[in-house]
């Protein structure tokens, strides 16, 4: 394993889900790491040293359905309630009664709703990528399904169990080298060339990727840790949190509309589609964020936020860490 991850400690905890893997470094405030599709803890390798150096007890766990993690096998289980709960379990299992939470990606959504939904556990929250939507709208189903036009929005591809399973599980490594390659600030297609995140009508999804490109931040070692990770467990897991989409969106009616107390940090890459696709979500911060201490867009930077980044995106989280209230 790279020498920059070896002083961690690894646990299994219990969670409602079955149980939780974890990664751990340092000691002080809990600041929790929730990682994103498709990825792991290792997605935090560069920010568990950084935080532990700074004071803190930084904690990366795999989200449910990932590496050592549970995978429970229905469909319905990966919804953002549950997800929130093994938050929670874990944050007990480390004897600590609150944390900050921090997520990139899916882990960001996650994130959001987990300061939304136990306030008095998650004191402030981070969110990297994805800005903080609230529930509200059409059914997700049927706002994607209206994208794209003759083309299909990867999410609604998605949507099948077993479909994107059928093009990824056979060759791992390189579908997960195309999708990573697809949104990197350094490798991702050119202005003007088709999008990477639709798929043209019996095509995969891969079809986009770049060919024969591997982005600046992954190393071969890098690479080997995630596909080996995918190649054990499957995807399904993992795919199963976007199968809950509409169950979110019904579970959290009552949340209509709800903003965020909590003092908050956003971090999202200037090249990251989606900031463009949510601009409207980050232009309504003061309203949705109202506890919002900075937002930052990173020049250049596309959407593996703190593996692009790591020494940009350690520095913000730990001035901001550093100036929130005991």
């Amino acid at each position: 394993m790279p020498e920059h991850v070896t002083q961690v400690t690894h646990r299994v905890v219990p969670s409602p889900g079955g149980r939780v893997h974890l990664v751990e470094q340092g000691a002080g405030p809990l600041v929790l790491l929730l990682h994103g599709f498709p990825e792991s803890w290792y997605s935090w390798r560069r920010q568990l040293p950084a935080l532990a150096a700074a004071g803190y007890r930084a904690v990366a766990v795999d989200v449910r359905g990932y590496g050592r993690s549970s995978r429970p096998a229905a469909a319905d289980a990966y919804r953002v309630l549950d997800l929130v709960e093994d938050n929670v379990a874990v944050v007990r299992a480390l004897g600590e009664e609150s944390a900050v939470v921090v997520g990139h990606d899916w882990g960001s959504v996650v994130a959001a709703n987990s300061a939304l939904l136990r306030p008095e556990v998650f004191r402030a929250v981070g969110l990297l990528s994805v800005p903080y939507v609230p529930r509200g709208g059409p059914r997700p189903s049927d706002l994607f399904g209206r994208m794209g036009g003759d083309e299909e929005f990867y999410i609604s591809y998605f949507q099948e169990p077993g479909r994107a399973e059928g093009e990824i599980e056979p060759d791992v490594r390189g579908w997960l080298t195309g999708f990573y390659a697809a949104l990197s600030g350094d490798t991702m297609p050119a202005p003007g060339a088709p999008a990477p995140y639709f798929v043209s009508p019996g095509g995969p999804l891969r079809d986009r990727f770049p060919v024969g490109r591997m982005p600046g931040w992954l190393s071969e070692r890098d690479l080997d840790f995630y596909a080996a990770e995918f190649e054990r467990t499957g995807l399904t897991g993992a795919l199963n949190r976007y199968r809950n989409m509409d169950r979110d969106w019904e579970d959290l009616a009552a949340f209509d509309g709800a903003s965020i107390a909590q003092p908050a940090i956003y971090i999202g890459g200037g090249l990251d589609a989606s900031t463009a696709w949510l601009a409207d979500a980050v232009e309504a911060f003061p309203v949705t964020l109202p506890g919002l201490v900075s937002s930052h867009l990173l020049d250049g930077c596309g959407h593996w936020v703190q593996q692009e980044r790591p020494a940009e995106v350690n520095r913000l989280l730990t001035d901001w860490l550093a100036a929130l209230p005991a």
